[in-house]
C-alpha cells in the first residue's frame, strides 16, 4: 500500500469563517478554509440549486487555481454540489507544513480532504497536475470517486512538446529563482500575456474583463512569499511522477482506475500533446473522449459549455448519481 493510501491522522474539518483576502469571488461563490493538522485548504463552492445533489470537487493544474473552474461550475450546479480546491501553495492555500509539492503530495492532501469532510465519494474533476493527481487519488482510494473527468491530464509523456520545456525546466533546482531575477521587470500583464498564450488555443477567446482580472491574480501571486518556490517544487513533482515506474507510475495507476472516466484533449494544447487522447483512452478501463480541435490547455475555461455537455452525457450513462 503507498503512502497515498494512508493520509495519516483523520481529523475533522474544522469550521473556519470565509478567507478573506484579495482572490475574486465570482456572483454565486463562496471561500472557506478547511483545517488539517499540517494543511490549510482553500475551497471555493456554489450553492446547489437544490439539497441532495453528489458532490464534486475540482482540482486545478500547476500555477493555477480554484478560479480555474469558475466558469464550469454554474454550468453544473444543478446535478452536482460543486466544490472547487486550492492545492497547498495555490490559491488562497498556504504552503503545507511539510513542504511536499509532489504529484503524491497534492493527491494525499485531496485524500485527507475528503476523508475530514466525509464527502466522498465525489465526481472528481482534474485539469493538467490536477489531472494527474486526481488519477492518482482514484487508483489509491476507488471508494473516493464516483466518476473522473480528466482535462489534458499530465500523464507522463516519452516526447514532451518543445513548447512545454519551459515547464520542465522550472524543475530545475535555480532556475526558478534565476527566471525570477531575469525576468523582474516584466510586468503583471506581460506574464499573464505569456501565460495565456501558452494555456488557451486562441488567447482572443478571453474578454478583457477575464483579462484584467487575471492580471490582478498574477500581481497578488507574484507578492507571495512562496510563489517561486511552489511553482518549482510542483514542477519537480511532476517530472519525478513522470520518471516514476512500476505500480506508482502514472500510467500503471490510470490502468486501475475503476471510475467511469471523462478525458477531455484539446487539439491546440501546447503543454500536454493532443496525441495523448489515444493512450489515455487505452489505459482507462472505462472511458470517453471529447476532442475540442481548437482548445488548448484548459479546456474548461475555453469551452466549458462542452466540458458541461460531455459530464453531463457521463452522469446519464452512471444513472445520474
Amino acid at each position: 500500500m503507498s503512502s497515498t493510501e494512508l493520509p495519516g491522522i483523520r481529523a475533522a474539518a474544522a469550521a473556519v469563517a470565509p478567507t478573506v483576502s484579495t482572490v475574486r469571488v465570482a456572483e454565486g461563490e463562496r471561500l472557506r478554509s478547511v483545517e488539517l493538522p499540517g494543511l490549510t485548504l482553500t475551497l471555493r463552492s456554489r450553492p446547489p440549486r437544490r439539497s441532495g445533489l453528489p458532490p464534486a470537487l475540482f482540482v486545478h493544474g500547476l500555477g493555477g487555481s480554484s478560479q480555474n473552474w469558475t466558469a464550469l461550475m454554474p454550468l453544473l450546479d444543478d446535478v452536482v454540489d460543486c466544490e472547487a480546491v486550492d492545492l497547498p501553495g495555490f490559491g488562497d492555500s498556504p504552503p503545507p507544513d511539510d513542504g511536499n509539492y509532489s504529484v503524491t503530495g497534492h493527491a494525499r492532501a485531496v485524500i485527507r480532504l475528503l476523508d475530514a469532510q466525509e464527502r466522498g465519494p465525489v465526481h472528481l474533476f482534474g485539469n493538467s497536475l490536477g489531472g494527474a493527481v486526481a488519477t492518482r487519488v482514484a487508483a489509491v482510494r476507488p471508494d473516493l470517486v464516483r466518476t473522473l473527468t480528466l482535462v489534458s491530464p499530465a500523464l507522463p509523456e516519452i516526447r514532451v512538446q518543445r513548447t512545454a520545456a519551459p515547464t520542465a525546466l522550472l524543475a530545475l533546482p535555480g532556475v526558478a529563482s534565476l527566471f525570477a531575477r531575469l525576468t523582474r521587470d516584466w510586468t503583471a500583464e506581460d506574464r499573464t500575456r505569456g501565460v495565456m498564450a501558452l494555456c488557451y488555443g486562441d488567447p482572443a477567446r478571453v474578454s478583457e474583463t477575464g483579462f484584467r482580472d487575471a492580471v490582478a491574480e498574477m500581481e497578488r501571486r507574484l507578492e507571495l512569499p512562496y510563489f517561486w518556490d511552489a511553482m518549482a517544487r510542483s514542477a519537480r513533482g511532476i517530472v519525478d511522477a513522470y520518471t516514476l515506474g512500476g505500480q506508482q507510475g502514472l500510467w500503471r495507476q490510470a490502468e486501475r482506475v475503476l471510475a467511469p472516466t471523462q478525458l477531455v484533449y484539446g487539439g491546440r494544447d501546447r503543454l500536454v500533446s493532443f496525441r495523448m487522447a489515444r493512450r489515455a483512452s487505452a489505459a482507462f478501463r472505462d472511458a470517453r473522449l471529447l476532442t475540442l480541435p481548437d482548445a488548448g490547455h484548459v479546456a474548461m475555461m475555453e469551452y466549458p459549455e462542452a466540458v458541461a455537455q460531455a459530464f453531463r452525457e457521463l452522469l446519464d450513462e452512471c444513472g445520474g448519481s
